[in-house]
């Protein structure tokens, strides 16, 4: 199926967003800065500790979430020249490939290590830290999007 892409800013910082808060040492390390910044709080509650660590908590929690829901994301989305670009992507059931004004790329399906689906994009993973996103509204309607999955989870196995 032949898809013609051109990504949205909005969506595509909300689908980078998704790709950082799914990364496991992203969770364990925001559970534990929440673990803290709770703990800080009930102390300082009881008038354990002085305002100090629960203020630096406090500072912790509120950069920590800067970073993964506006920093990062809009740093990857200004450094990469395919958010800004519009080209065609080509979902088989052999492989996947992307023809821009510059050219082709193919790509075997067993070159992804996984796929995440979020309510907007698929997340195409060639590693952990490299992936492709395929949004949702470049499939012509339902039927395509169901062909879509099935390929993906026949061929790349769910992360």
């Amino acid at each position: 199926m032949e898809l013609n892409i051109k990504y949205e800013k909005r969506k595509v910082l909300q689908a980078l967003r998704y790709h950082f808060i799914s990364r496991r040492e992203i969770k364990i390390m925001m559970i534990l800065v929440n673990v803290f910044a709770l703990f800080a709080a009930v102390l300082y509650s009881f008038k354990l500790i002085s305002p100090l660590p629960f203020l630096m908590s406090s500072v912790l929690w509120i950069s920590m979430m800067g970073a993964f829901w506006i920093w990062l994301p809009l740093l990857i989305y200004k450094k990469s020249k395919t958010f800004q670009d519009q080209f065609k992507a080509f979902v088989e059931p052999q492989h996947f490939f992307i023809e821009t004004a510059l050219g082709k790329k193919s790509w075997a399906w067993r070159e992804f290590e996984s796929f995440y689906e979020t309510p907007g994009f698929f997340h195409l993973y060639f590693d952990g830290k490299t992936f492709f996103l395929i949004p949702k509204n470049a499939f012509g309607d339902e039927a395509d999007l169901d062909e879509a999955r099935r390929i993906f989870r026949e061929e790349i196995k769910k992360s």
